[in-house]
């Protein structure tokens, strides 16, 4: 069978700096070129953190060495022209030195496999077991357009992409016992747990270049600490252990499974996977401080006792929550304290000290994309896949700037709006009779809002990182977002308003549960008035604006004439 060597064959796909068709290439030149592309280009979002972890942030680190200091690591990523000559040569050579280690089909150490891993049956599975998009075993997306029966042939490219994916991301559904496991039982290991990007909020800063990209996402580390990657330690039995990470290339390679690519020729003579091998692989005791790849959450500890201090935790995506949403724990450095206390990735705040040494400017285009994977039933399958990409102004990293405190504002407004509107609902539905939506029912009016806002604080977020120290802008801006913020959060108000029944005019009166409390009514009327208020509490600024202008206009005019109450929210 004919090999396929990822570091010449084109598995790669990188859209080239200045627009132009995509281009394919393997990792040699993917790395030696790595300035003239903007970016990979993969099949599936997570695909590739698990591309740039599994395979060329490791070659690059093990080659050339990670940066050994802040200012190391600023004077490499200003060469425009990506690596020098002499880092070139040292990728080129340890690449030849371990080229074999990259076939994907060696017949003695497959890249990131183990040769002949085999079940005591011979038995195999089909391609999908790879494939989180697809129908394989228990996992079965909704609306999968094939079955677990359907073969699924992939290309040697896509079988690679997928092969890094699984070690990532796979679900912690049972494995395939598989000869010389000594832990397998009734032909099965249980107990897996995810892959190791699936315990995490995964956060890749993103550069102007794939090089760039590569220098973001290449945390200061020193030589002792570095560890070595998966392809160096020999080849891969079928057992497997439980072990800490050994140093950050470790943690990168991880191995999560053990795997086998089967590979056959197609009537045409191409290569083509239709046929794997998945089973139970190493497990990782300690999630490593080092992990560059994640912001933090402060948890209270399990034990109380006054020695005990708060537990140290991954802080995931949430579903379905746009990434901008958690700007208190991206902007976030390192603190403590007794409420949702949080830590940023290490990545990010190694950007914002490069912008305080003066190594990147302030309105460097830095951006931030995020992955995660939400599983369902045991985490033995994949229900949702999140992605997201934003802008991020450095100099909202530093705690104490005005864009920091700008957009950590802009984002608790939208979240208090959205409450604002939702409040508005129970209150309509409390007048007309009925419950409110309960909040983890159906959709609710302030995740529509939250939906209206988004375009808003992405366009605030670029004109941010353009604003720079420009106080004056930053100000202007916050009024231009507090008065569209105004107009959509009014707008969907009125839709809930107008579309209420003529019973809400008068409503009614709900006592509180047990005996406590006075009864409340709610009309048409009151659940207006309260958004007003709320509304004009949320967004001061632009309340004040209004005030302002009815000021005038009742200078010139006469004062205004009061609202009908509750028709709608006009100003």
């Amino acid at each position: 069978m004919p090999g396929y060597n990822l570091v010449e064959e084109p598995w790669l796909t990188a859209r080239p700096v200045g627009g132009g068709p995509p281009v394919e290439l393997g990792i040699a030149e993917a790395l030696a070129r790595a300035h003239e592309f903007e970016g990979l280009v993969v099949e599936f979002s997570t695909q590739l953190p698990a591309v740039l972890r599994q395979v060329l942030l490791p070659v690059v680190a093990h080659a050339t060495g990670a940066p050994g200091t802040l200012r190391e690591k600023g004077d490499r990523l200003a060469q425009k022209d990506g690596f020098t000559q002499d880092e070139l040569d040292r990728l080129q050579a340890y690449l030849d030195e371990h080229r074999a280690k990259f076939d994907l089909f060696d017949q003695v150490a497959p890249f990131a496999q183990v040769a002949d891993l085999r079940t005591a049956k011979g038995e195999t599975k089909g391609s999908a077991a790879l494939v989180a998009t697809a129908a394989s075993g228990n996992n079965v997306p909704l609306f999968a357009s094939r079955s677990d029966a359907d073969p699924l042939d992939l290309t040697p490219a896509q079988a690679a992409h997928w092969l890094v994916h699984t070690h990532c991301w796979d679900t912690a559904a049972i494995k395939t016992g598989v000869v010389g496991d000594d832990q397998v039982k009734a032909g099965k290991t249980t107990g897996n747990p995810t892959g190791p990007l699936g315990q995490l909020g995964v956060i890749i800063p993103t550069g102007r270049t794939l090089y760039e990209t590569l220098l973001l996402n290449l945390p200061v580390t020193p030589a002792g600490v570095l560890g070595a990657p998966q392809w160096t330690r020999g080849p891969h039995g079928p057992a497997w252990t439980p072990r800490p990470a050994e140093g950050l290339l470790d943690l990168w390679t991880w191995q999560a499974r053990r795997i086998r690519l089967v590979p056959h020729q197609d009537e045409a003579g191409r290569l083509k996977v239709a046929r794997v091998v998945v089973s139970a692989g190493d497990r990782l005791t300690l999630l490593p401080v080092q992990e560059p790849h994640t912001a933090w959450t402060f948890t209270a500890p399990a034990k109380k006792s006054a020695s005990a201090v708060p537990e140290r935790r991954p802080r995931r995506h949430t579903q379905g929550k746009a990434a901008w949403r958690g700007l208190d724990a991206l902007l976030t450095p390192a603190r403590q304290g007794p409420d949702g206390v949080f830590e940023t990735s290490v990545l990010l705040d190694e950007a914002s000290a490069l912008r305080v040494l003066g190594k990147l400017d302030a309105d460097y285009p830095l951006q931030v994309e995020t992955f995660g994977m939400v599983y369902g039933t045991q985490s033995s399958v994949v229900e949702d896949v999140i992605h997201d990409v934003i802008p991020l102004p450095l100099l909202a990293l530093h705690q104490d700037s005005e864009a920091h405190e700008l957009l950590l504002d802009v984002a608790e407004q939208a979240e208090r709006l959205a409450k604002a509107v939702n409040n508005l609902s129970a209150d309509l539905r409390r007048a007309a009779g009925t419950d409110p939506i309960p909040w983890d029912k159906g959709q609710r009016p302030g995740d529509l809002l939250l939906h209206t806002l988004d375009p808003l604080v992405r366009r605030l977020l670029a004109g941010v990182r353009a604003a720079g120290t420009d106080d004056d802008i930053l100000e202007r801006g916050r009024l231009a977002w507090e008065e569209l913020a105004h107009h959509r959060a009014r707008g969907t108000a009125n839709e809930l308003l107008l579309a209420a029944p003529a019973t809400t005019f008068e409503g009614r009166t709900v006592s509180p549960a047990g005996k406590s409390g006075k009864p409340k009514a709610y009309t048409l009327g009151t659940a207006g008035a309260n958004f007003r208020n709320q509304l004009h509490e949320i967004l001061p600024r632009y309340a004040d604006a209004l005030r302002e202008a009815a000021a005038a206009r009742a200078a010139e005019t006469g004062p205004d004439p009061d609202p009908a109450p509750g028709a709608d929210l006009d100003d």
